[in-house]
């Protein structure tokens, strides 16, 4: 009778580290709760005196009711712990969970996308991490994510799941189990039960890498400690090609990623405006001084402008918030490695938070290369891998994170990226360089399309023409109302300035875009381009394309044009890469191509 394979734990912080985080969040709530009440007693001029043995009572049943509530969860927490477990199988991943309702998930090896790994700055602290398991699903695809595994579990688990995704698909394509896994263990390290004694001669070796930039030697620190659950590094395979940030490229990295945080910073404004309005009764005493020697300071510096003083300080707050989106941002890519190890690519950044992402390279869709506007002024692009994604169970933030595919390199020289690919994916090294342009009807068209059809600049007039009609019909033209009124039309035809230069913008975007866009293809690639201010190249593998097709409109029959959009499953429930307005006869080769045995270019 076989023997059944051992199940494996999570690491014991699932239970105390879990029930912490519970407890110190509802203490939180609590306390702003009620400092927010106290605060609006002191603020009505109420005394705590004579209700203090009261008062009391209530903090001790708040502190009873807490610490009833953390123990619950940390019993719930402890039942969940014995219940959650993993099992390697010899042809599957399983993973149990559940106290009363039990849940099974069968994760075939073949079908394994990525084997990624996540953890907060706690999580770091104590050695573990979450491990997402995604699999070619589909549309409706969920990662299967293993919570607070120990690092170097995670890291074994991980090597594992590769080698037995590669000896299972070496056998599936007809190769004998022992050689599949010799070969398997030559270029892991993993020995599977397979591969005998063969195996232990065939083990690999990994090699190192050296600092790039500032921010990877406290990184690779960081990493080595490991945290104080982390146990002892694993060797995940053998690296053939590795890189890094310079410093330059991680400080750009932080000059053009900056949105999530600066949002993050107005949130943080808008909850201290609202505590402040809170606090302002009680502190009015000690902010007239403040005011006043703002006023004071004002005075002297502007001439007592209270205008430019105010834009001073605007100018002022964005200048730091700018500042703190750069630091939070190469923070968030400090101690970036991408590397190619064996049939995978590995990729993992985060200084405090560590994020790693590793994906089969039969799994990789596409090779995307996005330029913004500043990037294309400086010869720079962001260079990404399309995959299939997953959605994860019960995080809509890692979902939206996970659909945007693998960052490989945030902000790198368009000179070096032919080098990157070569080493990273040599497998993409037959892409097509000579781009068949869109049609030259197409920059007529683009120009009606994105300077008046969808133009900012001319439907923004629009609003502004009818709102300054509007206004001067209804106003009545007396004293206030003549004021009103040439207020009204010296703003409007202030927007209607902005809208002009807003229209010649949509303008040049589109002959930027007809100057910029095209596709091409040969035996084995296709690559699409979509120019603009912003431009974007895709190139994907033909067996990569679910399907693709044309599509006109009475206009474009007219023109004799098409849209060309190929279907590939990258991104969660795949993604359409399109081009408007191709020449008839170019779309129609192109589905000629498309054909299956219609490959051949000459």
């Amino acid at each position: 009778m076989p023997q059944e394979p051992p199940r494996h734990h999570v690491h014991h912080s699932y239970i105390w580290l879990g029930s912490i985080q519970a407890g110190a969040a509802m203490f939180f709530v609590v306390l702003v709760s009620g400092f927010s009440g106290f605060v609006g007693a002191l603020a009505d001029g109420e005394t705590i005196g004579d209700d203090l043995p009261l008062l009391m009572l209530v903090i001790g049943a708040i502190v009873l009711g807490l610490v009833l509530i953390i123990g619950l969860v940390a019993l719930f927490q402890w039942l969940s712990y014995k219940h959650l477990y993993y099992i390697i199988g010899p042809e599957e991943f399983n993973l149990y969970s559940g106290i009363f309702n039990k849940k099974r998930v069968h994760v075939p090896y073949q079908r394994i996308q990525s084997v990624d790994q996540r953890a907060s700055l706690l999580q770091r602290v104590f050695g573990v991490c979450t491990v997402s398991i995604d699999t070619a699903g589909g549309s409706n695809n969920k990662a299967v994510q293993v919570p607070y595994v120990q690092k170097s579990q995670a890291e074994q688990l991980r090597t594992e799941l590769f080698a037995r995704k590669q000896y299972a698909t070496a056998v599936q394509e007809g190769m004998a189990p022992q050689e599949a896994a010799v070969a398997v263990a030559a270029a892991s390290g993993v020995v599977l039960p397979q591969a005998g004694a063969a195996g232990q001669a065939a083990v690999a070796g990994s090699a190192g890498q050296a600092p790039h930039n500032v921010l990877d030697a406290p990184a690779e620190i960081w990493t080595d400690v490991r945290g104080v659950f982390g146990g002892s590094a694993v060797d995940t395979g053998k690296v053939t090609y590795e890189y890094g940030l310079t410093n330059k490229e991680l400080l750009f990295t932080g000059l053009s990623n900056n949105t999530a945080f600066v949002l993050v910073i107005l949130g943080i404004l808008g909850g201290a405006a609202q505590f402040a309005s809170q606090m302002a009764p009680v502190l009015t005493g000690m902010v007239d001084p403040l005011v006043g020697q703002f006023m004071l300071l004002s005075g002297q510096l502007f001439g007592g402008n209270l205008v430019a003083a105010g834009v001073a300080l605007v100018l002022v707050i964005a200048a730091v918030m700018w500042l703190l989106s750069i630091v939070g941002s190469a923070i968030s890519f400090g101690g970036f490695r991408a590397c190619r190890r064996d049939n995978r690519i590995e990729v993992e950044r985060g200084l405090l938070q560590h994020q790693f992402q590793g994906v089969s390279v039969d799994r990789v869709q596409s090779v995307i290369v996005k330029q913004s506007f500043i990037r294309r002024l400086l010869g720079y692009c962001e260079l990404s891998l399309g995959k299939i994604d997953a959605a994860a169970e019960s995080s809509d933030e890692q979902q939206k994170s996970l659909s945007q595919g693998l960052v490989v390199h945030p902000f790198v020289k368009m000179s070096r990226v032919p080098e990157i690919l070569a080493g990273l994916v040599p497998e993409f090294a037959g892409v097509p360089v000579e781009s068949t342009p869109v049609a030259p009807v197409a920059l007529r068209r683009a120009l009606i399309r994105r300077g008046i059809i969808q133009g900012t600049g001319l439907w923004l007039a629009v609003i502004i023409a009818i709102g300054q009609l509007c206004s001067n019909a209804f106003i009545v033209p007396d004293g206030d109302g003549v004021i009103a009124l040439f207020y009204i039309n010296t703003g409007a035809f202030i927007g209607y300035a902005l809208c002009l230069v807003l229209f010649v913008l949509d303008l040049v975007g589109a002959v930027l875009w007809f100057r910029g866009s095209g596709f091409a293809y040969n035996e084995h690639f296709m690559q699409v381009s979509n120019g603009g201010f912003a431009r974007e190249t895709v190139s994907f593998p033909r067996k990569k394309i679910q399907f693709g097709y044309t599509k006109t409109n009475p206009f474009q029959r007219r023109a004799r044009t098409a849209t060309v959009s190929a279907r590939t499953a990258a991104g969660v429930g795949g993604t359409t890469i399109r081009l408007i307005d191709v020449c008839e006869e170019d779309a129609r080769s192109w589905l000629d191509w498309l054909k299956p045995r219609g490959n051949v270019v000459e």
